[in-house]
């Protein structure tokens, strides 16, 4: 719905909304608000409310810290899971400095940013996520465990699937809120799930990823439960990742990607956009895979990628053509998680796969057979890389690139690094249950 000033606020009137949550997100990815009530909607739609800028992470000194919240009215939405009586509205916004410009460091602005530039290409940018999570128990004090005692596994139902009903209550919370759902199912792990709702439009998709954690995770706690995002909680089980199914269209709608007439059925711009993905994307980890965690997923064995290739028939590669074809006709990703800044990882993967085609790149050979039952000969002959191990080595492949420190800006860049560099150090400096037990005994 396109929404005017004068519509929110009739909305709000007849809808009895008496709260209004302002959102935006920091640079690595935790949504925020500033909550107003009725009172204050007009002056929040005139751009009016203000925040202290330099409490977020990587948005500004605290020497310059009054920033400005702009709404983006078109994401004006009531939120079902709030009281239906003195309803909770909330609106997406953009971060702007005093002087009327948008802070640089506001990671919906650098998003938009790649979207111009694949404007100024004639392209529209189409994303399709798939958001996987775990369903754990709370202790005693509400607080999350890894604990549950369902065994489901890839597709069951209840009463195996035990997370069944809070997955129901979380769809119809999502289409209440104007999402089309195309399934909802249980994943490998016990325990674990995915609900799978229609791509869209580059910005609309980074903006819903953040509803969609916000209502799993709010819908979960009813059902006594905690709704985990993380790549992988639990070892011997698998991960939870983000697969970033991606397609450009022209600016009628139509697919460049298709093309009937390839064996694939794929486009050379296709073809240069997945050559322009497996350039950068050891680049590119630290955003799509951003922390220590990350990387425990990453690893043979449990369905997650770890090496560099391509193919439009096998699962185990990095990055996939699923089979559907003509309108449908897509690059999947298959490396990132849910840790991620859904803005900022969107980004890159747009700007690599734009690189890609204005430099006229071309993939190599698409890999047919399971990589992981290929010897390291056979990968090293076929020109198969790794992705980074762990995030010290994905830290240090995003410092010596100038292609994502373009798409980021300097000032986030450095500052990303930096934190992420932190992360690493006290990661590093940790004393872990596992080596107690594997040394303290034997030394």
């Amino acid at each position: 719905m396109a929404y005017t000033k004068q519509k929110i606020l009739n909305v709000a009137q007849s809808e009895d909304v008496e709260f209004i949550r302002l959102q935006f997100t920091d640079l690595f990815g935790t949504l925020k608000n500033v909550a107003i009530t009725k009172s204050q909607l007009a002056k929040a739609l005139d751009n009016k409310i203000m925040f202290d800028g330099s409490s977020i992470e990587g948005f500004a000194r605290i020497e310059e810290s009054d920033m400005y919240l702009y709404p983006d009215y078109d994401t004006f939405e009531i939120l079902p899971f709030r009281p239906h009586q003195g309803k909770v509205a909330r609106m997406i916004c953009d971060v702007y400095k005093p002087d009327g410009t948008q802070l640089e460091n506001d990671p919906r602005f650098i998003l938009k940013r790649v979207i111009g530039a694949a404007a100024e290409m004639g392209y529209k940018f189409n994303v399709g996520p798939e958001c996987e999570f775990f369903l754990f128990h709370t202790d005693d004090n509400g607080n999350p465990t890894t604990i549950s005692h369902e065994k489901g596994s890839y597709f069951d139902l209840g009463p195996t699937d035990l997370g069944e009903n809070a997955r129901r209550d979380i769809v119809l919370n999502l289409e209440e809120m104007g999402f089309e759902v195309e399934a909802s199912h249980h994943e490998v792990a016990p325990a674990q799930h995915e609900i799978d709702f229609r791509y869209g439009e580059a910005l609309e998709t980074a903006d819903k990823i953040m509803t969609y954690k916000l209502t799993v995770k709010t819908i979960a706690k009813r059902h006594g439960l905690y709704a985990s995002f993380m790549p992988k909680p639990k070892y011997g089980v698998c991960g939870s990742g983000m697969h970033i199914n991606m397609s450009l269209s022209d600016m009628e709608g139509n697919n460049i990607f298709a093309n009937p007439d390839d064996p694939n059925g794929l486009s050379k711009e296709a073809y240069s956009f997945i050559a322009g993905i497996m350039e950068h994307v050891r680049s590119m980890t630290a955003i799509t895979n951003p922390i220590v965690n990350s990387y425990k997923r990453l690893v043979p064995g449990f369905e997650a990628p770890t090496y560099i290739a391509w193919s439009a028939t096998n699962r185990s590669p990095l990055v996939r053509v699923p089979a559907s074809r003509g309108a449908g006709t897509r690059v999947e990703l298959r490396c990132p998680d849910c840790a991620c800044n859904p803005y900022l990882a969107i980004a890159v993967c747009l700007a690599a796969g734009l690189d890609g085609i204005k430099r006229g790149l071309t993939p190599p050979e698409s890999v047919q057979k399971d990589i992981y039952v290929m010897t390291e000969q056979e990968r090293v002959e076929a020109g198969i890389g790794n992705l980074p191990s762990n995030l010290y080595e994905a830290i240090q492949e995003m410092k010596k690139s100038e292609f994502v420190k373009k798409v980021l800006g300097e000032e986030v860049f450095n500052k990303y690094i930096r934190a992420k560099s932190e992360e690493w150090d006290e990661y590093t400096s940790q004393v872990t249950d596992w080596e107690i037990d594997r040394y303290l005994d034997r030394i």
